[in-house]
């Protein structure tokens, strides 16, 4: 009978090991690790968007919304600012050159504005009024160009036609004088006056010498008075003996006074009849020519000026 309790330890069988998974683990990952590590990555892409403290989504339109209130409100307290500091209802070219670009934009809303046959309706009553009261010289025609009605406006210093979208073009000073008419003609919030019926410039011969008459009596009578005044206080402190020179002084001070009332009386009379000497030479200037002026582009009452599409200032620029 063989012993065999004298085999060597090196004879025997290997172990086997105990965990037959455990094999190969440092070298590949198994399918179900994989899965959940590719998950695990989307939900931390899903969840960078989120709110750490509401969970809600980041959303790219509520940043634009906000942006659009802010400028709103900016453009709110913009408009307020304005409409404080120009008076509109007597809106002149010296307002439409001190104002800016975002200033304009804020005080004349596009989406408001009148265009078309209104416009022009209310730029063609407010320019007959303006004319009636010499805030405006020249003469007032309906044109046409491209099949449309046109406004044209002209004097011997310049021109300007005015569309039914409320572009106006021109040069001169009747331009820089009709721009902010219609500015305010296209604003729904301003009345237009009723014009008068003898609105049309008036013949040479009836303008007057000048105007304020009643104003220089009164300042002449002041003036009259102050003479006197002076007068008798030189005469009193020359023939009597006051004792004072307070007396002569102030004689002196109101002949001055008066001198100097006078004086402003006779510039204001010659003033006033230069400007009425000038305005009656330019009625003449405008009733004598048989035709418009040489400038003004239009013919046959057809607008004929190749670049209708730009202004004076399109052409500087």
């Amino acid at each position: 009978m063989e012993d065999t309790s004298t085999r060597s330890e090196s004879e025997s069988p290997p172990e086997e090991s105990a965990d037959p998974a455990s094999d190969g683990s440092d070298d590949r990952t198994s399918p179900d690790d994989g899965e959940s590590a590719a998950g695990e990555g989307d939900q931390s892409a899903a969840g960078e968007g989120d709110d750490p403290l509401t969970g809600d989504i980041d959303d790219p339109t509520t940043a634009d919304a906000e942006g659009t209130r802010a400028d709103e409100t900016d453009i709110e307290a913009l408009r307020e600012r304005v409409e404080s500091e120009y008076d509109f209802d007597d809106f002149g070219p010296s307002d439409m050159a001190q104002m800016s670009a975002e200033e304009w934009d804020a005080a004349f809303d596009p989406e408001t504005w009148i265009t078309g046959d209104r416009l022009l309706e209310r730029v063609d009553a407010e320019l007959k009024s303006r004319i009636a009261t010499r805030d405006v010289f020249g003469v007032l025609e309906r044109v046409r160009e491209d099949g449309e009605e046109r406004i044209l406006v002209y004097s011997d210093e310049g021109y300007a036609i005015i569309r039914p979208t409320g572009e106006v073009r021109g040069e001169g000073t009747v331009l820089r004088d009709i721009e902010p008419v219609v500015a305010l003609a296209a604003m729904e919030s301003y009345e237009v006056p009723e014009p008068p019926e003898n609105w049309s410039l008036p013949h040479p011969d009836s303008v007057p010498e000048g105007s304020g008459e009643f104003g220089n009596l009164v300042v002449q009578a002041v003036a009259a008075v102050q003479v006197l005044a002076g007068a008798a206080l030189l005469v009193a402190s020359a023939v009597a003996d006051l004792g004072t020179i307070v007396a002569p002084a102030m004689g002196v001070v109101f002949l001055f006074v008066g001198l100097f009332l006078f004086a402003m009386v006779a510039n204001a009379r010659l003033s006033d009849r230069f400007r009425s000497e000038e305005y009656r030479d330019r009625l003449r200037a405008l009733r004598e020519a048989k035709e418009r002026p040489g400038f003004v582009p239009v013919e046959d009452g057809v607008v004929t000026d190749e670049d209708a599409g730009a202004t004076e200032r399109d052409r500087e620029d």
